[in-house]
């Protein structure tokens, strides 16, 4: 090669120092809109100063931020499984599943990012929970309305979890609503009803409650693991549904385990056993016959 055409691309381009430098001084961005008179921006559209200004601990110490930060995380997440859940119970009803599948789908996704956020609270010690703990009285995760409503739509009911919301009406209202409607469960059983598999009447009439395991419904489950082929779409809805319990679970478990390392066993701030209610909790089964089926196998 010439002295003349060091350094000069092969195949007629410009010289690599030319391209080098070209690359450095257009990024692509040279033209990123600048004015947003006639637009949203992307602080005004996700409403960012909002969202930050929720964010306001009452004490000077340093790990408050990081507490409430992990809760409002977790609430986020929350809002989003609510919609999910609900429109795959919606779906489902309509005999719909391929959007159901993708909602419950999503679902797992976001307990994922939920469960991983305990990970971060875990930096918190108990020394540094202790600077803030008297702050916040009697205020707990198990007044969360949004919580409640999960385990709602999901089968896990009982009337005395409505006591905490008495005196937030419209809390109450929509969780009394939620606690006397078809959990996805039972919308799932209306599904093997409507296939033939399960008689109408191992249906439940009554909502409020956590179901118990039903010989009837463990019978058609395993009708339809026996030939997965002839009733794909409700063996993918029961794997979808195992999928949504087991990251419950994890998330549950990562939440007591969280909470022994702040506080032991002391008494939770909203009232309950703390670790020990926790570890009760962890022994409820939502879909208990999509459990048992394996068994039976």
């Amino acid at each position: 090669m010439s002295a003349n055409n060091a350094g000069t691309c092969p195949f007629g381009g410009d010289s690599v120092a030319s391209v080098a430098a070209s690359s450095a001084s257009e990024t692509g961005a040279e033209n990123a809109h600048q004015s947003f008179k006639d637009s949203f921006s992307y602080s005004s559209y996700l409403r960012i100063e909002q969202l930050l200004s929720a964010q306001a601990p009452i004490t000077g110490a340093h790990d408050e931020s990081l507490f409430i930060t992990i809760h409002h995380v977790q609430e986020v997440w929350m809002s989003l499984i609510i919609k999910e859940l609900t429109g795959a119970i919606n779906h489902l009803g309509e005999g719909n599943f391929e959007p159901a599948m993708k909602m419950l789908a999503r679902v797992s996704r976001a307990q994922e990012q939920m469960s991983n956020a305990w990970e971060v609270l875990k930096t918190m010690t108990p020394a540094d929970y202790l600077e803030f703990r008297d702050a916040f009285g009697r205020a707990s995760g198990f007044q969360s309305w949004q919580y409640r409503s999960i385990e709602f739509l999901l089968g896990n009911r009982q009337r005395y979890m409505l006591k905490p919301f008495a005196e937030q009406p419209e809390h109450h209202a929509r969780l009394v609503a939620l606690i006397e409607s078809p959990s996805l469960y039972d919308v799932a059983l209306r599904a093997l009803c409507k296939r033939g598999l399960l008689a109408e009447s191992a249906l439940r009439i009554r909502f409020d409650e956590t179901p118990q395991a039903n010989a009837e419904v463990l019978k058609a489950w395993v009708s339809v693991y026996r030939d997965t082929a002839k009733h794909w779409d409700m063996y993918y809805l029961a794997e979808k549904l195992v999928d949504v319990e087991d990251n419950f679970r994890r998330w549950r478990f990562n939440h007591v385990t969280t909470v022994e390392r702040m506080i032991g066993h002391k008494i939770g701030s909203g009232g309950t056993t703390g670790v020990d209610y926790l570890r009760r909790v962890l022994d409820v089964v939502l879909f208990p016959e999509l459990w048992q089926v394996r068994t039976e196998l």
